[in-house]
């Protein structure tokens, strides 16, 4: 099982019994308010979790989701993933979520710094992209706190529920990044 561990928190491969910790945010409003999905019934979550199980048995494996978890009690506070997006340009999508609960401590920055470093040091991609509602404040600190760049806004990005969403798009490059 891959894992990484920062100074407050770790991230670990999602498991099966994970799925109880993850509909503790997930379902939600103010967790999955920027989200087109949510807030999550008790089976949208299960079959969430099972279809993240599936897609990190897949050959090649393009998704990799981590939860975000303490690093005291190994209690699931959040998750990361990264998605290799393009495998020829070496490319992945991050994105990161965490519980109201352990909001406004930096965690996030952690678990987007981590997601990074194995982008690039495992993963062996070139370029690593996020996307964030340009409403999402908080989330813009992440991605810029974890060395992202915006690069500009894609208009009606996303279709959420109550229509099409504007995204800010943030970018780092392999020879950007540093570690911090």
């Amino acid at each position: 099982m891959l894992t990484m561990t920062g100074e407050r928190m770790m991230l670990r491969e999602l498991q099966e019994n994970d799925w109880e910790g993850i509909h503790d945010y997930a379902s939600q409003e103010q967790a999955c308010r920027y989200q087109p999905w949510g807030p999550n019934t008790v089976d949208e979550t299960k079959v969430f979790v099972k279809e993240a199980l599936a897609d990190a048995k897949r050959n090649p494996r393009t998704r990799y989701l981590f939860v975000i978890t303490t690093i005291e009690e190994d209690k699931v506070i959040g998750a990361v993933e990264i998605n290799i997006s393009d495998i020829q340009n070496r490319a992945g999508e991050i994105g990161y979520i965490l519980n109201p609960k352990s909001w406004g401590n930096g965690l996030a920055t952690e678990a987007a710094r981590l997601a990074v470093e194995f982008g690039f040091k495992v993963l062996n991609l070139h370029r690593i992209y996020a996307t964030c509602n340009p409403e999402n404040a908080a989330s813009t600190r992440v991605l810029e706190k974890a060395g992202l760049i915006k690069e500009g806004t894609m208009r009606h990005h996303l279709k959420m529920k109550d229509g099409w969403r504007d995204s800010h798009l943030y970018s780092i490059l392999e020879n950007e990044w540093v570690t911090i």
